[in-house]
């Protein structure tokens, strides 16, 4: 079974071209963002988000570390505040947003996202997500409060417009406190 991780990148690979705008509201160690930075390419802009500062010192090194961080524009920012930092023009024309819930891997398991917060980004996200575009949410519920926060986040996708957006949810492990992988996609009509 694939990891749920290369499920979303392949999902969201194949909506995205050169030239895209491309989100990635929880920045942690770059893997996301560099990811979405390949997809756009040069010609491309990917903005990435995350409220501790060491998980944008290590998405920066990443970025660097592949010569591609001249089309990344870093924040340190909570995922509830993203949509204040991009522009309008830039704003109307996401193609790709992603966001990974929980704890910063090899970080501080006590700083955590939050179901409130959680759900103000998804509202951002989802007024912004350009028809076409695809948004992926992937909750980890094996940390204190993550069974909940996946709760909310099923919750707000469910009370979307189904004329409008199409919600899937990839399967996971039967596991106890196993991740949850969901793919929102902006119809095009």
């Amino acid at each position: 079974m694939k990891p749920l991780t290369q499920i979303a990148h392949e999902f969201v690979a194949a909506c995205l071209q050169g030239g895209d705008i491309a989100v990635d509201l929880t920045a942690g160690n770059g893997r996301d963002t560099l990811f979405l930075a390949q997809c756009v390419g040069e010609t491309g802009h990917v903005f990435a988000f995350d409220i501790q500062e060491k998980a944008v010192h290590a998405t920066r090194t990443r970025l660097r570390e592949h010569g591609i961080e001249s089309v990344v524009t870093l924040h340190c920012l909570s995922h509830a505040d993203w949509s204040s930092k991009i522009e309008l023009e830039h704003s109307v024309r996401i193609k790709a947003i992603m966001m990974n819930l929980g704890y910063l891997p090899g970080g501080d398991k006590s700083v955590v996202t939050q179901s409130d917060s959680t759900k103000q980004a998804i509202e951002a996200a989802v007024d912004r997500l350009q028809p076409g575009g695809i948004f992926s949410i992937l909750c980890y519920t094996g940390h204190p409060g993550g069974e909940r926060e996946a709760e909310a986040v099923q919750a707000k996708l469910s009370s979307l417009d189904p004329i409008a957006f199409d919600v899937k949810q990839e399967p996971s492990s039967p596991a106890v406190a196993a991740p949850i992988l969901y793919l929102v996609y902006r119809r095009t009509t």
